[in-house]
């Protein structure tokens, strides 16, 4: 979705509404230094959205969506849950599978994707709850990972299923007492950041959405690694503060506890040896640029 493709007729422009007028006046569209800072500026980053007040889901998808390197030619995969009440509301290519499925989607799409439009790059990126992702769908999950399809899996994990009143799900915390699991998990936590890596992942991290700009370069690295060497995946706490008994204004404090160095969220980073190269060549041609530009502005000066 480029400026190009949402461009106003100039004959029909006082008669298109507001809000699409206000899209392409300030959608991030093409844009090289987009990222969280433009959160509020602009049209597509989720301007509104019907989850609940407070709701570290809606964080976390103004987050992504403003990190992504190339939402223009980025087809987000999604799945049943909280996550699926807010594509409606963002202006990027969304598909919204069956419970579970999304990474069969993605694969297909991705390799879809890459004939229909060669030699052109063209991101895929999976976001679903960790019912979907762990539980319904663990073995579409791995397989993807096991044949290295090239695209970004993004578990939004609330430890348990909240879209429905509550469940047990495979990544809730061993005892929790929740509304539909009223004995309490009986066992640990599954450690789906290890199955990643031994499944193939190239970049999996595991941290919460209470730092945007932290979002922001995992996000980045992900999309990065995947697009050139293999799939990635990230894993970030979105807790439902509904289903745990917190009051809308706790959910982000909720995250900074769960983030301590002892606890289960705090920051934890894969990058194998292919995708640190990448990375290290990336931020060389970066370091260029802006050399490049701080240069070509004094010379201005």
């Amino acid at each position: 979705m480029s400026k190009e493709r949402i461009k106003i007729s100039e004959a029909l422009y006082d008669i298109m509404p507001s809000d699409y007028q206000d899209l392409v006046k300030s959608a991030t569209y093409g844009k090289e230094d987009r990222g969280w800072k433009d959160i509020g500026n602009s049209k597509e980053l989720i301007e509104q959205h019907s989850l609940c007040a407070g709701c570290p889901e809606s964080m976390a998808f103004r987050y992504i969506l403003a990190s992504l390197p190339n939402p223009e030619d980025t087809v987000m995969v999604g799945s049943t849950g909280c996550t699926s009440l807010v594509f409606p509301m963002v202006a990027v290519h969304n598909i919204h599978s069956l419970f579970g499925n999304q990474n069969a989607i993605a694969s297909g799409l991705k390799r879809a994707l890459s004939v229909r439009f060669p030699g052109r790059t063209k991101d895929v990126v999976v976001l679903a709850g960790d019912g979907a992702t762990v539980d319904i769908g663990l073995d579409m999950t791995l397989q993807a990972w096991f044949r290295q399809e090239k695209f970004t899996t993004i578990c939004f994990d609330n430890e348990l299923y909240a879209n429905t009143g509550g469940q047990e799900s495979g990544l809730m915390q061993k005892g929790f007492v929740a509304k539909m699991a009223p004995v309490g998990k009986l066992f640990d936590k599954v450690r789906l950041p290890e199955i990643a890596r031994e499944s193939g992942c190239h970049y999996v991290v595991n941290c919460t959405v209470s730092k945007p700009s932290l979002i922001e370069k995992v996000i980045r690295n992900a999309v990065h690694i995947a697009r050139e060497i293999g799939p990635t995946y990230l894993q970030l706490y979105t807790p439902c503060i509904l289903e745990i008994g917190k009051n809308s204004m706790e959910g982000l404090q909720e995250m900074r506890d769960s983030e301590k160095p002892t606890e289960r969220f705090a920051y934890k980073e894969y990058v194998s040896e292919p995708a640190k190269q990448l990375l290290a060549e990336l931020a060389a041609k970066d370091k260029e640029k802006k050399a490049a530009a701080k240069q070509l502005a004094s010379q201005e000066a």
